[in-house]
Parts: structure tokens; C-alpha cells; sequence
């Protein structure tokens, strides 16, 4: 851990988060707009074909690749997150249990 006070460090993991949810979020969204824009390209064909077509591609694997990896580091950054809140309650914890050790 770093000598910064706890909050800096939460809100410096909390941004990260954030901005790493943002992007998966996108990605997520944009899953069916990106779907009916490549099936566009492919002209005129029936609607299930084309479907079958663009999801058969590289390069859709590769789309839903890293919209899953986008959302797998936004949850990894979720958990760094709530390591932190759990390091402080201990902390608290410890705090109370001194307190009252030193009381008696």
C-alpha cells in the first residue's frame, strides 16, 4: 500500500473503474449497431443470412473478444475497489479492538 491517505487511493482505483466500465459499457451498447451496420455492407441478402455471415467473421470474434476483455478489466479494477473498502473496514476493526484493549 502506498502512504497516500486512503481516500486518494479509493478515488484513484474509483476513476480507473470508471473509466474502464465506460469503455466495456460502449462496447456492450454498440453490439447491435455495429451487428446491423456490418450486415448492411454485406447488400442485399436476407436478414438471417447476413446475421449468420457477419457473426461467422474474424472480425466479430474479434468484437466480442474484447467487449468480454473490457468488461472482465472493469471488473478486475470493481474488485481492486472493493479490496480497498474491506482493508478499511479491518482497519476500523482493529482501531475499535485497540481502543477498547487499551480501556481495560
Amino acid at each position: 500500500m502506498s502512504n497516500e491517505p486512503l481516500s486518494i487511493v479509493w478515488a484513484k482505483h474509483f476513476e480507473e473503474w470508471a473509466n474502464l466500465d465506460a469503455g466495456a459499457r460502449m462496447q456492450e451498447e454498440m453490439k447491435t449497431t455495429v451487428l446491423n451496420q456490418r450486415m448492411q455492407s454485406l447488400g442485399d441478402m436476407p436478414v438471417s443470412r447476413a446475421e449468420r455471415v457477419v457473426k461467422s467473421s474474424p472480425e466479430w470474434a474479434e468484437y466480442i473478444k474484447t467487449m468480454v476483455n473490457l468488461r472482465t478489466e472493469a471488473n478486475k479494477a470493481k474488485g481492486r475497489l472493493e479490496f480497498l473498502r474491506m482493508r478499511y473496514g479491518e482497519w476500523t476493526s482493529s482501531e475499535a479492538n485497540n481502543r477498547t484493549q487499551a480501556r481495560l
